[in-house]
């Protein structure tokens, strides 16, 4: 077997709008001649390595199906789908949806399955390969290494607990996220109206309240001065100032970083002076300055306020382990992480203890080593501090925190001025005021952890992510902006700057992204193709963006998904032939495919616009979950007919004019001679790209009379439709480029052409590497019809191919419809340019195609402007 090739399909895709997915490009080669039943021992073997396949149902629908498949006889590639979901599964990414298709090539599968984190995912993909390749030849294999590989992948990918669990919250609510970073710095909502945070510091975290909470001196003095009591204790930073503080403090002591956390450094119960000394120099290990103040005896308590509102308070119990009188404090450790509640970094409710300095101190003081059989019921401490990341306990005591001590806890976040905040007490308990049973805060935290109470290994669970989410979206503030997603073979680019032209036009900020680069209002940000995910997310990202309207093009699609989750409107402006034959789009039908994942990703309350002059556009509308409505160049289209006879809306255009129709009423909204776009309404594909837009607009809401503004303004040229019908109007003749790229294309242009008079139409041409050798040919006939004369630059698009490969199927449609035309080749394009323009016959019309030379816009721009500049 060969793996050709694995990608992550992070948005909504061609096999699941809702899902990630893992898709795996598989040869079986050989194997494509032996499935499963046909393997000796292959059932025996697969079933003795990863037992817990026996729970995958598969096709048969019962526990066991899979397992009896492979009995039975199924293809490795269906095989690899099961391993890879399982073993992640066993690294505790519990997934389970996978398809395993046979593409057009013989042998060559797409597998496909989730996952939970991506790198986890693609080690899974890789792993499964292996692991079959070994049951195969019955070879040995270490299952727990590549488990545990994909374990320390996804604590390295996956966010924190605290930060998970906002994410999560936001989720269940319908608010996107996106991850800004490779840790935990989070953006939830969209444009405008996102909001960021980073694990549970938020956006309105104040700085100065983070540097207070920081310095842990400096808040024992706020809190002090607020009548909070603290412990007593000073700051230090040399020996001599040790020796002070054990004179005025006294014994026993807890010594610990001055900005310090999880407990790093901290020493408690320092009872002598050669102890302190040892602990001085242990938290200098942290921190410049250490604090040392008196050791409280009590519990340890962690209370979490949100927004100044108490909603969460735990006890912690350090790390520990109970004395049978038979085994050693290391076995007792070790029987302890057996515990299926502990696990690996954050997967499980609580984490795996290890033995480190601290453990060592501890036993040192009780006269114990890792080899001591403690005494039956004795409780050993492993930890000086309570955190879970080092092995603790906590239980849930929310319920029993005394009104007072709520009252002090919501005061203390509004003396440190944290909006997310906790609150470190050492006490007997909270049920009594801390001025009564002589408890103490011992510090304030900045991005306090979650787990210990969305997880307690005693008590309620608590979502705490709740309340932080009601903070960052209050009622009534919404966390998206409305986006617009425009896709189909041609008119994509023109349909998407109209919308947005319109958008602005209306007043909003709008941020689109096209084939030519990406936008917010006026300018260009980026250039270049960048219809993909990549761009989607980058204007989503944008602050000041109100409105995104995303040209979504195939290719993105099908390498990565889509860059959204949802969208209010997506638009199919047709469906036609071009980029058949790659990356298994092989049809038409494959095609629509590709493009029905914007319709599928509209939210049910938005609208699908579709061109009910197009097949496969109906198919769409066929299975589309939202609201549809259609635009026609036919008012007597049957589709349209039937859609408005139910009350349906649809854009058509009638005797001359755009209209809207709404059920039996037409909405005229402007003449297509009056808009510029329409080349005088002689370009029917502009008019199709007009309607696709007007009705976009129309049903966000916009009037027919902001529209029709909108529409008269936005003229066809270098600067609102680059590479699209732009003309170039020189002394004694005219130039126009266009980026058709595919048939369709070509005849748009080719109808425009022929309402042009003049004395030679000369066709600048080249093909493009992947498309089919049947694409490349047909532009070759099209272009044969519509040019007096053509010049064939191939001077890039080889993609794979060779130049001359290309020049010879254009030559072939070229010969075909027209033997005796005159062609000639010219490579260079600069100096094709040039010669084109210097010898130029009067009231000729030369047409640049397919962008065949490179920033042709640009060229021809520079030679008009010499022209001028002559007069």
């Amino acid at each position: 077997m060969k793996i050709l090739a694995i990608q992550a399909l992070r948005g909504p895709n061609i096999w699941s709008i809702n899902r990630k997915l893992i898709q795996m490009r598989l040869d079986l080669e050989d194997l494509e001649q032996r499935p499963t039943n046909v393997i000796a021992g292959f059932r025996e073997r697969i079933e003795k390595l990863i037992p817990s396949l026996q729970s995958h149902r598969c096709s048969k629908g019962a526990p066991g199906g899979f397992l009896t498949r492979v009995e039975e006889g199924t293809w490795m590639g269906h095989v690899i789908e099961h391993i890879a979901l399982e073993i992640q599964t066993l690294a505790g990414m519990e997934t389970g949806f996978g398809r395993t298709r046979q593409t057009k090539t013989e042998g060559i599968y797409n597998v496909v399955f989730s996952y939970l984190e991506e790198k986890a995912g693609i080690y899974a993909a890789e792993s499964a390969v292996r692991i079959a390749e070994a049951l195969i030849n019955d070879i040995e294999y270490d299952l727990d290494h590549d488990i545990h590989r994909m374990r320390e992948l996804r604590e390295s990918e996956r966010l924190g607990p605290s930060t998970g669990s906002i994410v999560d919250e936001a989720i269940a609510r319908d608010i996107p996220w996106i991850r800004l970073n490779k840790s935990s710095l989070v953006q939830l909502g969209y444009g405008k109206n996102q909001v960021r945070f980073r694990a549970t510091m938020t956006e309105r975290t104040s700085s100065i309240a983070v540097d207070i909470a920081g310095n842990k001196d400096e808040t024992k003095r706020l809190l002090s001065d607020a009548a909070i009591p603290v412990a007593k204790g000073v700051t230090v930073a040399t020996i001599d100032e040790v020796y002070s503080a054990l004179k005025s403090v006294g014994f026993p002591l807890v010594f610990k970083p001055l900005d310090g956390n999880h407990g790093k450094g901290a020493t408690i119960n320092v009872k002598t002076e050669e102890e302190a000394i040892a602990a001085f120099h242990y938290a200098k290990e942290f921190s410049r300055r250490i604090i040392v103040e008196r050791f409280i005896t009590g519990h340890d308590f962690r209370v979490l306020v949100i927004d100044h509102k108490m909603v969460a308070a735990a006890l912690r119990v350090p790390a520990h382990v109970k004395g049978d009188a038979k085994s050693t404090v290391q076995q007792l450790i070790d029987k302890e992480n057996e515990d299926p509640r502990r696990g690996y970094g954050h997967e499980n409710v609580l984490t795996e203890i290890t033995v480190d300095r601290d453990t060592l101190d501890l036993l040192e003081k009780k006269g114990y080593t890792l080899e001591t059989v403690a005494p039956k019921g004795e409780i050993v401490y492993l930890k000086s501090t309570a955190n879970l990341s080092t092995g603790g306990t906590s239980i849930d005591v929310t319920d029993q925190v005394h009104s007072q001590n709520v009252f002090n806890c919501e005061r203390i976040s509004r003396i440190v001025g944290l909006d997310i905040c906790g609150i470190d007490i050492m006490a007997q308990n909270l049920t009594e005021p801390l001025t009564e049973n002589g408890g103490v805060v011992l510090e304030v935290n900045a991005a306090p952890g979650f787990r210990m109470h969305l997880a307690p290994s005693e008590g309620l669970p608590r979502n705490v992510a709740a309340p932080v989410i009601d903070m960052l979206y209050p009622l009534g503030k919404s966390a998206r902006i409305p986006i617009i997603a425009v896709t189909g073979t041609n008119g994509k680019t023109t349909t998407t700057r109209l919308i947005a032209h319109i958008v602005k036009n209306n007043g909003s900020r709008v941020g689109f992204t096209t084939s030519d680069g990406i936008y917010v209002q006026n300018t260009l940000l980026m250039k270049g193709d960048t219809t993909g995910p990549f761009s989607a997310e980058f204007i989503l990202k944008d602050p000041t963006v109100e409105v995104a309207v995303l040209e979504t093009a195939r290719g993105g699609i099908l390498r990565a998904g889509l860059g959204f989750n949802k969208c209010d409107i997506g638009v199919v402006t047709n469906i036609q032939e071009d980029h058949l034959g790659i990356s298994d789009i092989d049809t038409l039908d494959d095609l629509t495919r590709v493009k029905a994942v914007i319709i599928g990703a509209v939210k049910r309350s938005g609208w699908a616009v579709l061109n009910a002059d197009n097949a496969y556009c109906l198919k769409i509308a066929a299975t589309a979950d939202c609201n549809v409505s259609f635009f026609s160049m036919d008012e007597k289209n049957p589709v349209i007919k039937e859609h408005c006879k139910k009350g349906g809306i649809a854009a058509i255009y009638e005797n001359g004019y755009v209209t809207i129709k709404k059920g039996d009423w037409k909405i005229r909204v402007e003449k297509a001679t009056h808009i510029p776009l329409t080349f005088n309404g002689s370009v029917d594909f502009m008019i199709q790209n007009v309607l696709a837009a007007t009705l976009t607009a129309f049903l966000w809401g916009y009037k027919t009379e902001d529209i029709r503004t909108s529409l008269e303004t936005f003229i066809p040229s270098a600067a609102h439709t680059p590479g699209r019908m732009n003309l170039f109007k020189f002394k004694d003749f005219d130039v126009m480029v266009d980026f058709a790229h595919n048939p369709d294309g070509f005849n748009g242009i080719k109808a425009y052409l022929s309402t042009i008079s003049a004395t030679e139409h000369v066709g600048v041409i080249s093909g493009t590497g992947d498309r089919r050798d049947e694409d490349i040919i047909e532009t070759a006939r099209i272009a044969a019809k519509m040019f007096d004369r053509v010049v064939i630059c191939q001077e890039k698009y080889l993609r794979g191919r060779k130049q001359q490969e290309l020049i010879d199927l254009l030559l072939i449609g070229l010969k075909e419809v027209k033997p005796n035309i005159e062609v000639e080749i010219n490579n260079n394009g600069e100096d094709c340019l040039k010669n084109l323009i210097n010898n130029a016959k009067s009231g000729s019309f030369i047409t640049i195609l397919s962008d065949t030379i490179d920033n042709a816009i640009h060229k021809v721009t520079y030679y008009l402007d010499k022209e001028l500049d002559k007069k």
